[in-house]
């Protein structure tokens, strides 16, 4: 039976490998000694941040090495690579939370994982509504405590210029939701998680169109959608509103709408419109012109972007307010006609009993 031997001849030999194997071991343990020490120093280090706070947005379904390059986007001057072994090894990656964080002067890397794994958000929030235009959201961005105003000052182009967009491009161009920001965040970071949050409706909602629809593109839903979000007064009405829309665009019918003039007088509507503006043309006045106006007239939350792609199935070519908050609907110009009449003259009854 064959034994093992001893690579050098003799017992000293042996002795030598085996001081030489005693070294070794001893110089790896030192390796790791160091290495853990190092590992945690740096865990517990303060992380080097580009300002005095930083604010780190984590949106639902980010996987961890995609959170660990988030934090270096926003701010923090450190390994993504280091961070994301640091949560994987930690155990704890899972119990990570989307959210909008604050990260303080100070915060270590361990500090910075605890954070995210127990979901400590800063709760500062603004809400910005369906059917505002973006006149409108700039004054409520404006008036958010604790948000750094960056865009306060700027024209509609240089904003546009600041996120990257044609300067035509900004109305409807943000998803309505409420936000939440860390003290000292940017109002440009904001518009700009809702510029990435209307991308991803808009796609989502254009993979659910129905077939058939009088639109063929994205925008032309993002436009559609807004109109349809300005002339609904009753959710339930959203599916008719849209149909009557869709049929007037096959047959090649103006749109009338109201809203998209109004939109188009801009600073000078004085809250009455009045027949001269119905006559007078722009490119947002759909009784001068058929088709969709040019751009969007306000922003369209989810509900008026499925209205949009999945109207009801009807013959309508007219509505009209009942004065409730619903729309009445009709087939025809004579329907339309004794409906206006009915409503109107509803509308006028109680006006002056008032």
């Amino acid at each position: 039976m064959a034994r093992l031997s001893c690579p050098f001849r003799g017992i000293e030999g042996c002795r030598v490998v085996r001081a030489w194997l005693k070294w070794a071991m001893a110089g790896l343990l030192s390796c790791l000694i160091l290495l853990a020490a190092w590992a945690s120093w740096w865990c517990m280090r303060a992380l080097p941040l580009s300002s005095t706070s930083v604010e780190l947005a984590i949106e639902p379904g980010t996987s961890v090495r995609q959170i660990a390059e988030e934090v270096r986007t926003a701010g923090v001057d450190t390994s993504p690579g280091l961070l994301y072994w640091l949560f994987r090894l930690s155990g704890q990656s899972r119990q990570i939370r989307a959210g909008n964080y604050e990260l303080a002067s100070g915060v270590s890397a361990w500090g910075l994982l605890q954070k995210l794994a127990r979901g400590e958000e800063s709760l500062q929030v603004v809400t910005l509504v369906e059917g505002w235009t973006l006149k409108q959201w700039r004054a409520a961005l404006d008036k958010a405590e604790f948000l750094k105003h960056d865009t306060r000052g700027l024209s509609d182009t240089e904003l546009a210029r600041r996120l990257g967009l044609p300067a035509d491009a900004l109305e409807g161009r943000f998803y309505p939701d409420t936000y939440a920001y860390g003290k000292g965040s940017s109002d440009v970071k904001l518009l700009q998680r809702a510029q990435r949050a209307m991308d991803r409706q808009l796609k989502e909602v254009w993979q659910a169109r129905s077939d058939a629809i009088a639109i063929h593109q994205i925008e032309e839903m993002r436009i559609l959608a807004s109109l349809i979000e300005k002339e609904t007064g009753r959710a339930s009405d959203r599916a008719m509103i849209s149909s009557v829309f869709h049929n007037r665009l096959r047959l090649g019918m103006p749109l009338h709408t109201d809203p998209t003039v109004i939109y188009g007088m801009g600073s000078s509507f004085d809250g009455n419109l009045r027949r001269r503006d119905l006559r007078s043309d722009h490119p947002w006045n759909t009784y001068t012109r058929t088709g969709l106006p040019p751009t969007p007239i306000a922003m369209p939350g989810k509900a008026a972007l499925m209205a949009a792609v999945q109207p009801a199935q009807s013959q309508a070519l007219y509505f009209v307010a009942r004065g409730d908050g619903s729309s009445q609907f009709s087939d025809t110009l004579a329907q339309h006609n004794q409906a206006v009449d009915q409503y109107q003259r509803r509308l006028s009854t109680k006006r002056q009993a008032q």
